[in-house]
Protein backbone atom coordinates (compact mmCIF):
# COMPACT_ATOMS: atom_id res chain seq x y z
CA UNK A 1 0.00 0.00 0.00
CA UNK A 2 1.19 3.19 -0.76
CA UNK A 3 2.04 5.70 2.15
CA UNK A 4 2.02 9.07 0.13
CA UNK A 5 -1.71 9.54 0.65
CA UNK A 6 -3.19 10.91 3.76
CA UNK A 7 -5.55 8.53 6.13
CA UNK A 8 -8.84 10.90 4.90
CA UNK A 9 -7.66 10.97 1.44
CA UNK A 10 -7.85 6.89 1.55
CA UNK A 11 -11.39 7.49 3.59
CA UNK A 12 -12.44 9.34 0.75
CA UNK A 13 -10.96 7.17 -2.03
CA UNK A 14 -12.70 3.78 -0.62
CA UNK A 15 -15.92 6.07 -0.18
CA UNK A 16 -15.69 7.75 -3.20
CA UNK A 17 -16.72 6.64 -6.95
CA UNK A 18 -18.89 3.29 -8.15
CA UNK A 19 -15.95 0.70 -7.30
CA UNK A 20 -17.66 1.05 -3.58
CA UNK A 21 -20.83 -0.86 -4.87
CA UNK A 22 -18.59 -3.38 -6.63
CA UNK A 23 -17.19 -3.63 -3.33
CA UNK A 24 -20.66 -4.28 -1.58
CA UNK A 25 -21.41 -7.29 -4.04
CA UNK A 26 -17.97 -9.12 -2.75
CA UNK A 27 -19.38 -8.19 0.70
CA UNK A 28 -22.77 -9.59 0.01
CA UNK A 29 -21.43 -12.74 -1.65
CA UNK A 30 -19.10 -13.09 1.96
CA UNK A 31 -22.21 -13.01 3.57
CA UNK A 32 -24.55 -15.36 1.39
CA UNK A 33 -21.98 -17.96 2.10
CA UNK A 34 -22.07 -17.51 6.19
CA UNK A 35 -25.73 -17.79 6.55
CA UNK A 36 -26.53 -20.23 3.90
CA UNK A 37 -24.28 -22.39 6.10
CA UNK A 38 -25.69 -21.33 9.71
CA UNK A 39 -29.29 -23.61 7.73
CA UNK A 40 -28.40 -25.38 4.90
CA UNK A 41 -27.46 -28.58 6.82
CA UNK A 42 -30.94 -28.76 8.39
CA UNK A 43 -32.65 -30.71 6.65
CA UNK A 44 -29.43 -33.25 5.79
CA UNK A 45 -29.31 -34.24 9.66
CA UNK A 46 -31.01 -37.30 8.75
CA UNK A 47 -28.77 -38.44 5.76
CA UNK A 48 -26.39 -37.25 8.10
CA UNK A 49 -27.18 -39.93 11.01
CA UNK A 50 -27.88 -43.04 9.01
CA UNK A 51 -24.66 -42.12 7.08
CA UNK A 52 -21.97 -41.41 10.18
CA UNK A 53 -24.34 -43.00 12.55
CA UNK A 54 -23.49 -40.62 15.48
CA UNK A 55 -24.14 -40.68 19.39
CA UNK A 56 -26.90 -37.91 20.41
CA UNK A 57 -24.53 -36.05 21.75
CA UNK A 58 -22.22 -36.00 18.60
CA UNK A 59 -25.09 -35.43 16.41
CA UNK A 60 -25.94 -32.04 18.82
CA UNK A 61 -22.62 -30.65 18.50
CA UNK A 62 -22.67 -31.46 14.24
CA UNK A 63 -25.31 -29.18 14.54
CA UNK A 64 -24.43 -26.44 17.03
CA UNK A 65 -20.68 -26.52 16.47
CA UNK A 66 -20.89 -23.82 14.12
CA UNK A 67 -23.09 -21.38 15.07
CA UNK A 68 -21.17 -21.79 19.18
CA UNK A 69 -17.84 -21.55 17.68
CA UNK A 70 -19.29 -18.53 15.54
CA UNK A 71 -20.50 -16.28 18.43
CA UNK A 72 -17.89 -16.70 20.43
CA UNK A 73 -15.15 -15.36 18.13
CA UNK A 74 -16.97 -13.06 16.75
CA UNK A 75 -16.12 -10.41 19.48
CA UNK A 76 -12.71 -11.14 18.78
CA UNK A 77 -11.82 -11.40 15.56
CA UNK A 78 -14.14 -7.85 14.91
CA UNK A 79 -11.66 -6.59 16.89
CA UNK A 80 -8.60 -8.14 15.62
CA UNK A 81 -9.63 -6.51 12.29
CA UNK A 82 -9.58 -2.79 14.00
CA UNK A 83 -6.21 -2.98 15.14
CA UNK A 84 -4.80 -5.24 12.36
CA UNK A 85 -6.57 -4.53 8.87
CA UNK A 86 -10.23 -5.75 8.50
CA UNK A 87 -9.35 -7.14 4.96
CA UNK A 88 -6.38 -8.88 6.15
CA UNK A 89 -8.94 -10.73 8.71
CA UNK A 90 -11.81 -11.33 6.12
CA UNK A 91 -9.13 -12.58 3.32
CA UNK A 92 -8.03 -15.31 6.07
CA UNK A 93 -11.62 -16.22 7.20
CA UNK A 94 -12.36 -16.92 3.14
CA UNK A 95 -9.06 -19.24 3.42
CA UNK A 96 -10.30 -21.03 6.35
CA UNK A 97 -13.86 -21.55 5.96
CA UNK A 98 -12.84 -22.82 2.34
CA UNK A 99 -10.65 -25.75 3.78
CA UNK A 100 -13.06 -26.30 6.66
CA UNK A 101 -15.96 -26.62 3.92
CA UNK A 102 -14.29 -29.57 1.69
CA UNK A 103 -13.19 -31.43 5.27
CA UNK A 104 -16.69 -31.21 6.28
CA UNK A 105 -17.79 -32.54 2.78
CA UNK A 106 -15.23 -35.32 2.92
CA UNK A 107 -15.73 -36.52 6.44
CA UNK A 108 -16.14 -40.06 7.08
CA UNK A 109 -16.59 -39.82 10.88
CA UNK A 110 -18.51 -37.39 13.40
CA UNK A 111 -15.94 -36.14 15.01
CA UNK A 112 -14.19 -35.02 11.90
CA UNK A 113 -17.40 -33.57 10.71
CA UNK A 114 -17.45 -31.76 14.30
CA UNK A 115 -14.15 -30.38 13.95
CA UNK A 116 -14.50 -29.26 10.43
CA UNK A 117 -18.17 -27.48 11.75
CA UNK A 118 -15.89 -25.64 14.04
CA UNK A 119 -13.51 -24.87 11.68
CA UNK A 120 -16.08 -23.08 9.38
CA UNK A 121 -17.08 -21.18 12.73
CA UNK A 122 -14.59 -19.80 12.75
CA UNK A 123 -14.34 -18.59 9.46
CA UNK A 124 -17.14 -17.80 10.05
CA UNK A 125 -16.69 -15.35 12.45
CA UNK A 126 -13.61 -13.80 10.75
CA UNK A 127 -16.04 -12.73 7.78
CA UNK A 128 -19.38 -11.67 9.34
CA UNK A 129 -17.82 -8.47 11.03
CA UNK A 130 -15.50 -7.55 8.43
CA UNK A 131 -18.07 -7.72 6.06
CA UNK A 132 -19.68 -5.02 8.59
CA UNK A 133 -17.08 -2.77 9.17
CA UNK A 134 -15.63 -2.61 5.96
CA UNK A 135 -19.19 -1.62 4.20
CA UNK A 136 -19.04 0.85 7.09
CA UNK A 137 -15.84 2.72 6.10
CA UNK A 138 -16.38 2.57 2.24
CA UNK A 139 -19.85 4.17 2.77
CA UNK A 140 -19.07 7.28 4.69
CA UNK A 141 -22.37 9.11 3.62
CA UNK A 142 -25.06 7.71 5.52
CA UNK A 143 -27.82 7.99 3.11
CA UNK A 144 -26.14 5.47 0.69
CA UNK A 145 -24.50 3.16 3.75
CA UNK A 146 -28.07 2.81 4.57
CA UNK A 147 -28.87 1.76 0.89
CA UNK A 148 -25.47 -0.80 1.72
CA UNK A 149 -27.07 -2.10 4.75
CA UNK A 150 -30.20 -2.74 3.08
CA UNK A 151 -28.68 -4.54 0.69
CA UNK A 152 -26.42 -6.55 3.07
CA UNK A 153 -29.47 -7.38 5.13
CA UNK A 154 -31.39 -8.84 2.85
CA UNK A 155 -28.55 -11.06 1.52
CA UNK A 156 -28.13 -12.23 4.90
CA UNK A 157 -32.20 -13.16 5.57
CA UNK A 158 -31.83 -15.08 1.75
CA UNK A 159 -29.10 -16.87 3.02
CA UNK A 160 -30.33 -17.88 6.03
CA UNK A 161 -33.84 -19.40 5.18
CA UNK A 162 -32.23 -20.68 1.55
CA UNK A 163 -30.67 -22.95 3.41
CA UNK A 164 -33.52 -25.42 4.10
CA UNK A 165 -34.38 -25.06 0.36
CA UNK A 166 -31.13 -25.65 -1.42
CA UNK A 167 -30.18 -27.97 1.13
CA UNK A 168 -33.44 -30.00 0.81
CA UNK A 169 -32.18 -30.20 -2.65
CA UNK A 170 -28.84 -31.22 -2.59
CA UNK A 171 -30.02 -33.94 -0.15
CA UNK A 172 -32.70 -35.13 -2.56
CA UNK A 173 -30.06 -35.45 -5.51
CA UNK A 174 -26.50 -35.87 -3.90
CA UNK A 175 -25.43 -36.41 -1.03
CA UNK A 176 -25.55 -35.06 2.58
CA UNK A 177 -21.73 -33.51 1.68
CA UNK A 178 -22.63 -31.87 -1.45
CA UNK A 179 -24.28 -29.18 1.00
CA UNK A 180 -20.57 -28.07 1.87
CA UNK A 181 -19.15 -28.56 -1.35
CA UNK A 182 -20.71 -25.74 -3.09
CA UNK A 183 -18.84 -23.28 -0.85
CA UNK A 184 -15.45 -24.34 -2.14
CA UNK A 185 -16.11 -23.17 -6.03
CA UNK A 186 -17.47 -20.12 -4.79
CA UNK A 187 -14.57 -19.29 -1.94
CA UNK A 188 -12.37 -19.97 -4.87
CA UNK A 189 -13.56 -17.45 -6.81
CA UNK A 190 -14.41 -14.66 -3.89
CA UNK A 191 -10.46 -15.20 -2.35
CA UNK A 192 -8.48 -13.87 -5.26
CA UNK A 193 -11.35 -10.87 -6.32
CA UNK A 194 -11.42 -10.04 -2.71
CA UNK A 195 -7.89 -9.46 -2.55
CA UNK A 196 -7.91 -7.51 -5.71
CA UNK A 197 -10.71 -5.75 -5.16
CA UNK A 198 -11.67 -4.98 -1.55
CA UNK A 199 -9.88 -2.00 0.71
CA UNK A 200 -7.90 -2.39 3.47
CA UNK A 201 -9.51 -0.23 6.40
CA UNK A 202 -8.32 -0.20 9.97
CA UNK A 203 -9.07 1.80 13.40
CA UNK A 204 -6.85 4.37 14.85
CA UNK A 205 -6.07 2.63 18.04
CA UNK A 206 -2.87 2.47 19.51
CA UNK A 207 -0.74 0.16 21.70
CA UNK A 208 -0.83 -3.63 22.36
CA UNK A 209 -4.10 -5.63 21.08
CA UNK A 210 -5.70 -7.30 24.73
CA UNK A 211 -5.39 -11.06 24.09
CA UNK A 212 -6.61 -11.59 27.29
CA UNK A 213 -9.62 -9.55 26.87
CA UNK A 214 -10.48 -11.13 23.25
CA UNK A 215 -9.77 -14.76 25.47
CA UNK A 216 -12.68 -13.67 27.93
CA UNK A 217 -14.85 -12.05 25.49
CA UNK A 218 -15.07 -15.14 23.43
CA UNK A 219 -15.28 -17.36 26.69
CA UNK A 220 -17.92 -15.87 27.91
CA UNK A 221 -20.01 -15.57 24.50
CA UNK A 222 -19.52 -19.51 24.20
CA UNK A 223 -20.70 -19.78 27.83
CA UNK A 224 -24.02 -17.94 27.22
CA UNK A 225 -25.00 -19.15 24.09
CA UNK A 226 -24.41 -22.82 25.15
CA UNK A 227 -26.40 -22.41 28.09
CA UNK A 228 -29.38 -20.82 26.26
CA UNK A 229 -29.03 -23.71 23.53
CA UNK A 230 -28.69 -26.22 26.24
CA UNK A 231 -32.06 -24.79 28.43
CA UNK A 232 -33.67 -24.66 24.55
CA UNK A 233 -32.83 -27.82 24.06
CA UNK A 234 -35.20 -29.18 26.88
CA UNK A 235 -32.80 -28.88 30.36
CA UNK A 236 -33.86 -28.14 32.99
CA UNK A 237 -33.07 -24.53 34.92
CA UNK A 238 -31.47 -26.19 37.57
CA UNK A 239 -29.57 -28.68 35.35
CA UNK A 240 -25.98 -28.16 35.96
CA UNK A 241 -24.93 -28.82 31.83
CA UNK A 242 -27.33 -25.47 31.29
CA UNK A 243 -26.63 -23.12 34.61
CA UNK A 244 -23.17 -24.04 34.66
CA UNK A 245 -22.17 -22.12 31.60
CA UNK A 246 -24.69 -19.58 31.39
CA UNK A 247 -22.89 -18.64 34.82
CA UNK A 248 -19.46 -18.95 33.38
CA UNK A 249 -20.26 -16.94 30.37
CA UNK A 250 -22.17 -14.40 32.61
CA UNK A 251 -19.03 -13.90 34.99
CA UNK A 252 -16.67 -14.07 31.91
CA UNK A 253 -18.42 -11.04 30.03
CA UNK A 254 -18.85 -9.27 33.65
CA UNK A 255 -14.60 -9.35 34.10
CA UNK A 256 -14.43 -8.02 29.96
CA UNK A 257 -16.79 -4.95 30.57
CA UNK A 258 -14.59 -4.21 34.03
CA UNK A 259 -11.59 -4.53 32.04
CA UNK A 260 -12.45 -2.15 29.19
CA UNK A 261 -13.67 0.56 31.32
CA UNK A 262 -10.04 0.42 33.20
CA UNK A 263 -7.88 0.13 29.64
CA UNK A 264 -6.68 2.73 27.74
CA UNK A 265 -7.34 1.51 24.58
CA UNK A 266 -9.89 -0.86 25.23
CA UNK A 267 -11.11 -3.21 22.65
CA UNK A 268 -14.37 -2.08 22.59
CA UNK A 269 -15.30 1.29 24.21
CA UNK A 270 -18.11 0.77 26.41
CA UNK A 271 -19.12 4.51 26.48
CA UNK A 272 -21.44 3.28 23.61
CA UNK A 273 -23.33 1.21 25.54
CA UNK A 274 -24.39 4.89 27.23
CA UNK A 275 -25.74 5.97 23.77
CA UNK A 276 -29.45 5.31 23.93
CA UNK A 277 -29.53 4.90 20.31
CA UNK A 278 -26.57 2.01 20.29
CA UNK A 279 -27.93 0.10 23.12
CA UNK A 280 -31.61 0.02 22.07
CA UNK A 281 -30.68 -0.73 18.74
CA UNK A 282 -28.87 -3.74 20.20
CA UNK A 283 -31.90 -4.37 22.46
CA UNK A 284 -33.85 -4.44 19.28
CA UNK A 285 -31.62 -6.66 17.42
CA UNK A 286 -31.83 -9.04 20.52
CA UNK A 287 -35.79 -9.52 19.89
CA UNK A 288 -36.03 -9.64 16.58
CA UNK A 289 -34.29 -12.41 16.04
CA UNK A 290 -35.90 -13.98 19.55
CA UNK A 291 -39.13 -14.19 17.05
CA UNK A 292 -37.83 -15.04 14.34
CA UNK A 293 -35.70 -18.14 14.98
CA UNK A 294 -38.05 -19.37 17.40
CA UNK A 295 -40.95 -18.86 15.08
CA UNK A 296 -39.14 -20.51 12.06
CA UNK A 297 -38.61 -23.60 14.15
CA UNK A 298 -41.73 -24.61 15.04
CA UNK A 299 -43.23 -23.26 11.91
CA UNK A 300 -40.87 -25.96 10.11
CA UNK A 301 -42.26 -28.31 12.73
CA UNK A 302 -45.43 -27.30 11.33
CA UNK A 303 -45.58 -27.88 7.78
CA UNK A 304 -43.67 -30.94 8.07
CA UNK A 305 -45.48 -32.76 10.73
CA UNK A 306 -48.56 -31.53 11.37
CA UNK A 307 -49.16 -30.81 7.31
CA UNK A 308 -47.00 -33.76 5.99
CA UNK A 309 -44.65 -31.52 3.94
CA UNK A 310 -41.42 -32.77 2.88
CA UNK A 311 -38.09 -30.47 3.80
CA UNK A 312 -38.49 -29.04 -0.16
CA UNK A 313 -41.79 -28.19 0.36
CA UNK A 314 -41.65 -27.00 3.71
CA UNK A 315 -38.33 -24.30 2.46
CA UNK A 316 -40.23 -23.59 -0.58
CA UNK A 317 -43.29 -22.31 1.98
CA UNK A 318 -40.85 -20.19 3.35
CA UNK A 319 -39.74 -18.54 0.45
CA UNK A 320 -42.26 -15.78 0.52
CA UNK A 321 -40.96 -14.60 4.07
CA UNK A 322 -37.34 -14.47 1.96
CA UNK A 323 -38.82 -12.45 -1.15
CA UNK A 324 -40.63 -10.19 1.70
CA UNK A 325 -37.13 -9.80 3.48
CA UNK A 326 -35.76 -9.03 0.32
CA UNK A 327 -38.01 -5.99 -0.48
CA UNK A 328 -38.08 -4.45 2.61
CA UNK A 329 -34.09 -4.59 2.57
CA UNK A 330 -34.24 -2.95 -0.93
CA UNK A 331 -36.94 -0.27 0.52
CA UNK A 332 -35.31 0.34 3.99
CA UNK A 333 -33.06 3.45 2.98
CA UNK A 334 -36.02 5.28 1.30
CA UNK A 335 -38.11 4.23 4.32
CA UNK A 336 -35.39 5.15 6.65
CA UNK A 337 -35.17 8.61 5.25
CA UNK A 338 -38.99 9.32 5.57
CA UNK A 339 -40.48 8.30 8.52
CA UNK A 340 -36.90 8.24 10.57
CA UNK A 341 -35.27 5.26 12.82
CA UNK A 342 -37.81 5.51 15.87
CA UNK A 343 -41.02 4.85 13.84
CA UNK A 344 -39.38 2.40 11.53
CA UNK A 345 -38.43 0.13 14.15
CA UNK A 346 -41.32 0.52 16.37
CA UNK A 347 -43.98 -0.14 12.94
CA UNK A 348 -41.67 -2.71 11.40
CA UNK A 349 -42.11 -5.01 15.25
CA UNK A 350 -46.34 -3.78 15.15
CA UNK A 351 -46.08 -5.02 11.91
CA UNK A 352 -44.81 -8.40 12.68
CA UNK A 353 -46.94 -9.23 15.78
CA UNK A 354 -50.16 -8.27 13.62
CA UNK A 355 -48.41 -10.88 11.11
CA UNK A 356 -47.60 -13.54 14.08
CA UNK A 357 -51.24 -12.65 15.77
CA UNK A 358 -52.77 -13.65 12.26
CA UNK A 359 -50.64 -17.10 11.95
CA UNK A 360 -52.52 -18.25 14.98
CA UNK A 361 -55.69 -18.71 12.98
CA UNK A 362 -53.51 -21.86 11.70
CA UNK A 363 -54.78 -25.40 12.17
CA UNK A 364 -54.45 -28.59 11.21
CA UNK A 365 -55.52 -28.35 7.42
CA UNK A 366 -53.28 -26.21 5.15
CA UNK A 367 -54.66 -23.05 4.68
CA UNK A 368 -51.78 -22.03 1.81
CA UNK A 369 -53.08 -17.94 1.44
CA UNK A 370 -52.94 -17.68 5.11
CA UNK A 371 -49.80 -19.02 5.63
CA UNK A 372 -48.36 -16.88 2.82
CA UNK A 373 -49.92 -13.65 4.04
CA UNK A 374 -49.08 -14.33 7.64
CA UNK A 375 -45.04 -14.75 6.20
CA UNK A 376 -44.97 -12.23 4.09
CA UNK A 377 -46.02 -9.36 6.43
CA UNK A 378 -43.89 -11.59 9.19
CA UNK A 379 -40.72 -11.16 6.28
CA UNK A 380 -41.04 -7.11 5.67
CA UNK A 381 -41.86 -6.48 9.22
CA UNK A 382 -39.06 -8.10 10.87
CA UNK A 383 -36.22 -7.28 8.04
CA UNK A 384 -37.94 -3.71 8.81
CA UNK A 385 -36.97 -3.73 12.10
CA UNK A 386 -33.43 -5.02 11.60
CA UNK A 387 -32.49 -2.71 8.80
CA UNK A 388 -33.67 0.27 11.36
CA UNK A 389 -31.73 -1.45 14.03
CA UNK A 390 -28.48 -2.39 12.55
CA UNK A 391 -28.40 1.19 10.18
CA UNK A 392 -28.80 3.27 13.81
CA UNK A 393 -26.02 0.98 15.52
CA UNK A 394 -23.17 1.03 12.89
CA UNK A 395 -23.84 4.98 12.41
CA UNK A 396 -24.05 5.49 16.05
CA UNK A 397 -20.46 4.11 16.55
CA UNK A 398 -17.42 5.59 15.90
CA UNK A 399 -15.55 4.66 12.68
CA UNK A 400 -12.77 3.43 14.17
CA UNK A 401 -14.99 0.90 15.94
CA UNK A 402 -16.69 -0.33 13.38
CA UNK A 403 -15.41 -3.64 13.64
CA UNK A 404 -16.18 -3.98 17.75
CA UNK A 405 -19.89 -2.50 16.94
CA UNK A 406 -20.40 -5.14 13.61
CA UNK A 407 -19.15 -7.71 16.31
CA UNK A 408 -21.40 -6.24 18.99
CA UNK A 409 -24.33 -6.97 16.43
CA UNK A 410 -23.62 -10.05 15.33
CA UNK A 411 -23.45 -11.50 18.31
CA UNK A 412 -26.71 -10.07 19.53
CA UNK A 413 -27.96 -11.96 16.59
CA UNK A 414 -26.64 -14.64 17.78
CA UNK A 415 -27.83 -14.27 21.32
CA UNK A 416 -31.50 -13.47 20.21
CA UNK A 417 -31.53 -16.58 17.83
CA UNK A 418 -30.49 -18.54 21.18
CA UNK A 419 -32.95 -17.11 22.97
CA UNK A 420 -35.50 -17.81 20.99
CA UNK A 421 -35.30 -21.29 20.50
CA UNK A 422 -34.77 -21.07 24.42
CA UNK A 423 -37.85 -19.16 25.54
CA UNK A 424 -40.23 -19.73 22.88
CA UNK A 425 -39.30 -23.59 22.58
CA UNK A 426 -39.74 -23.77 26.34
CA UNK A 427 -43.11 -21.99 25.79
CA UNK A 428 -43.79 -24.69 23.07
CA UNK A 429 -42.93 -27.58 25.38
CA UNK A 430 -45.04 -26.28 28.21
CA UNK A 431 -48.18 -26.39 26.47
CA UNK A 432 -47.76 -29.23 24.15
CA UNK A 433 -46.87 -31.84 27.12
CA UNK A 434 -49.63 -31.94 29.68
CA UNK A 435 -52.18 -33.51 27.52
CA UNK A 436 -49.76 -36.34 26.67
CA UNK A 437 -49.05 -36.86 29.89
CA UNK A 438 -52.26 -38.14 31.55
CA UNK A 439 -53.71 -39.54 28.70
CA UNK A 440 -56.49 -42.31 29.33
CA UNK A 441 -56.21 -45.59 27.38
CA UNK A 442 -52.40 -45.26 26.55
CA UNK A 443 -49.52 -46.43 29.37
CA UNK A 444 -47.78 -43.76 31.07
CA UNK A 445 -44.36 -44.54 30.14
CA UNK A 446 -45.62 -43.86 26.18
CA UNK A 447 -47.19 -40.56 27.33
CA UNK A 448 -44.12 -39.57 28.77
CA UNK A 449 -42.34 -40.67 25.62
CA UNK A 450 -44.64 -38.66 23.72
CA UNK A 451 -44.87 -35.45 25.27
CA UNK A 452 -41.22 -34.89 24.18
CA UNK A 453 -41.89 -33.91 20.91
CA UNK A 454 -44.42 -34.13 18.18
CA UNK A 455 -42.23 -36.59 16.14
CA UNK A 456 -41.42 -38.44 18.71
CA UNK A 457 -45.33 -38.91 19.61
CA UNK A 458 -45.90 -39.88 16.24
CA UNK A 459 -43.06 -42.94 16.82
CA UNK A 460 -44.61 -44.01 19.94
CA UNK A 461 -48.35 -44.05 17.89
CA UNK A 462 -46.65 -46.44 15.70
CA UNK A 463 -45.33 -48.40 17.89
CA UNK A 464 -48.44 -48.82 19.79
CA UNK A 465 -51.27 -49.14 16.59
CA UNK A 466 -54.96 -49.89 17.18
CA UNK A 467 -57.10 -47.18 18.75
CA UNK A 468 -54.63 -46.20 21.56
CA UNK A 469 -51.86 -45.39 18.52
CA UNK A 470 -54.55 -43.28 16.48
CA UNK A 471 -55.88 -41.80 19.88
CA UNK A 472 -52.83 -40.36 20.76
CA UNK A 473 -51.47 -39.50 17.20
CA UNK A 474 -54.66 -36.92 17.25
CA UNK A 475 -53.76 -36.25 20.85
CA UNK A 476 -50.88 -34.86 19.80
CA UNK A 477 -51.58 -33.06 17.04
CA UNK A 478 -54.13 -30.97 18.90
CA UNK A 479 -51.59 -30.38 21.60
CA UNK A 480 -48.94 -29.71 18.76
CA UNK A 481 -51.47 -27.09 17.37
CA UNK A 482 -52.48 -25.33 20.78
CA UNK A 483 -48.92 -24.53 21.91
CA UNK A 484 -47.83 -22.82 18.39
CA UNK A 485 -50.82 -20.66 18.96
CA UNK A 486 -49.95 -20.23 22.75
CA UNK A 487 -46.42 -19.87 21.43
CA UNK A 488 -47.32 -17.15 18.70
CA UNK A 489 -49.43 -15.21 21.66
CA UNK A 490 -46.20 -14.47 23.55
CA UNK A 491 -43.81 -14.33 20.45
CA UNK A 492 -46.52 -11.30 19.64
CA UNK A 493 -46.30 -10.19 23.17
CA UNK A 494 -42.43 -9.80 22.47
CA UNK A 495 -42.53 -8.17 19.61
CA UNK A 496 -44.79 -5.24 21.55
CA UNK A 497 -42.49 -4.81 24.00
CA UNK A 498 -39.72 -4.27 21.19
CA UNK A 499 -41.99 -1.78 19.30
CA UNK A 500 -41.81 0.26 23.04
CA UNK A 501 -38.07 0.04 23.13
CA UNK A 502 -37.86 1.30 19.80
CA UNK A 503 -39.34 4.90 21.13
CA UNK A 504 -36.11 5.80 22.56
CA UNK A 505 -34.44 5.83 19.24
CA UNK A 506 -33.88 8.96 16.70
CA UNK A 507 -37.46 10.48 15.54
CA UNK A 508 -35.38 11.78 12.29
CA UNK A 509 -32.38 10.15 10.47
CA UNK A 510 -29.25 12.55 11.42
CA UNK A 511 -27.01 12.71 8.11
CA UNK A 512 -24.46 14.34 10.07
CA UNK A 513 -21.20 12.73 10.72
CA UNK A 514 -21.88 10.54 13.77
CA UNK A 515 -18.25 11.66 14.68
CA UNK A 516 -19.81 14.92 15.65
CA UNK A 517 -21.16 13.46 18.56
CA UNK A 518 -18.48 11.09 19.79
CA UNK A 519 -15.88 11.77 22.16
CA UNK A 520 -13.42 12.75 18.83
CA UNK A 521 -12.13 9.05 18.12
CA UNK A 522 -9.14 9.21 15.97
CA UNK A 523 -9.25 8.55 12.20
CA UNK A 524 -9.33 5.15 11.19
CA UNK A 525 -7.10 4.84 8.61
CA UNK A 526 -8.18 3.18 5.02
CA UNK A 527 -6.71 2.40 2.05
CA UNK A 528 -7.05 0.49 -1.43
CA UNK A 529 -4.81 -2.50 -2.69
CA UNK A 530 -1.51 -1.53 -4.18
CA UNK A 531 -3.19 -2.26 -7.09
CA UNK A 532 -5.76 -0.22 -7.14
CA UNK A 533 -5.17 2.72 -4.83
CA UNK A 534 -5.42 6.12 -7.32
CA UNK A 535 -3.22 9.04 -7.35
CA UNK A 536 -5.66 11.18 -6.18
CA UNK A 537 -8.10 10.99 -3.99
CA UNK A 538 -11.87 10.99 -5.41
CA UNK A 539 -15.06 11.18 -4.65
CA UNK A 540 -16.18 13.06 -1.22
CA UNK A 541 -16.57 11.88 2.50
CA UNK A 542 -19.40 14.27 3.43
CA UNK A 543 -22.17 13.16 4.85
CA UNK A 544 -25.89 14.10 2.97
CA UNK A 545 -28.00 16.37 4.27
Amino acid sequence: MSGTTTAGARLRAAGGGANRWVVLVVLCISLLLVALDATVLHVAVPAVTEDLRPTGVELLWIVDAYPLICASLLILFGTLGDRFGRRRVLLIGYGIFGLASAVAALATTPEVLIGARALLGVGGAMIMPATLSILRAVFPDRRERAMAIGIWTAVAAVGAATGPVLGGFLVENFWWGSVFLINIPLMALILPVGRWLLPESRGGADGPWDVLGALMAAGGVLGAVLGVKRLGAGDSVLDVKAVGPLLLGGVLLALFVRRQRRREQPLIDMRMFARATFSTSVGCIILAMLALVGLELIAVQYLQLVLGLSPLETGLRLLPLTFAAMAAGATGSHTLHRVGPRRMVAWGFVLTAAAVLLLTLMGQHDRPWLLTTGFVLLGFGLQTTLFGAYESMLSEAPPDQAGGAAAIGETSYQLGAGMGIALLGSVMNAAYAPALTSLSGVPGSAGSAASNSLGEAYQVADRLGGSSGEMLRSTARHSFVHGLHVTLLVSAGLLLLGALAALRLPRVMECAAAAEKCPAPRRPEVSLPASREPAEATGSGRAAH
